[in-house]
């Protein structure tokens, strides 16, 4: 299993550091976020030996659940909320992440901001396309939602995040990367949450800081389990 995340691992660098390039772009500022949905614990363990310093997770309660299991092995990755995140579970994730990237209300801000009992770190997710299926503030709500949350305590909004629509041709979702750039230095927001295994260096090209990367990294679940078995090569 190891073997097979760690030359995954350094195909993705790779190419992380030539969308740089084309980009004109330091690959340092580009932070590679491991999303581990769906995964055990031994993967992220796994993930963090070969160098791996930061963790997606989609659900909180699958994270509660994997995080001091991961603990218990010496890992300690940085751990980033990607996905949904309810207001009835905003205790509990405040105790697990470090980011969370899901911020898509003013009500879950202000839920946030009365839990927390320090600074926490945030991004604005933004339906940038305007797909009904997923969540996320309309871009032109996005000024106002920012600066009501500039109000709050305890809450940091660092930069915007963005899941762009599944398209064969990453070329059709640059547009949208664009746009979230735009609107993030519109707002004097660093950071930019965007671009996932099959868009990610057209998001990096148009200024993206955090890629979140699953399947490129860790194939299917049942991929990495068959070769982690015993007697598989």
């Amino acid at each position: 299993m190891s073997s097979a995340i760690e030359s995954n691992l350094a195909r993705v660098r790779e190419r992380i550091r030539l969308a740089c390039e084309r980009a004109g772009r330091d690959p340092a500022e580009v932070t590679l976020i491991a999303v581990t949905k769906g995964f055990p614990a031994d993967t992220v363990v796994a993930a963090c030996r070969a160098g791996l310093q930061d963790i997606g997770e989609n659900r909180v309660q699958e994270a509660a659940e994997k995080a001091p299991l991961v603990e218990a092995q010496g890992a300690r990755p940085r751990w980033h909320l990607i996905g949904h995140l309810q207001r009835n579970k905003v205790k509990t994730a405040l105790n697990l992440f470090d980011i969370i990237h899901s911020i898509d209300s003013l009500r879950l801000a202000e839920t946030v901001s009365r839990a927390a009992t320090g600074p926490v770190t945030a991004m604005i997710e933004v339906n940038a396309a305007g797909e009904a299926s997923k969540f996320g503030v309309p871009p032109a709500e996005v000024e106002s939602l920012l600066r009501e949350i500039e109000r709050l305590p305890n809450l940091e909004v660092r930069g915007l995040m963005t899941v762009a629509p599944l398209v064969a041709d990453p070329e059709e979702v640059r547009p949208v990367f664009r746009e979230l750039r735009r609107l993030a230095a519109s707002l004097g927001l660093p950071e930019l949450s965007m671009g996932m295994s099959d868009d990610f260096e057209t998001a990096i090209e148009e200024g993206s800081t955090m890629v979140r990367i699953g399947r490129a990294l860790f194939g299917s679940r049942l991929e990495l389990l068959e070769e982690s078995r015993p007697g598989t090569e």
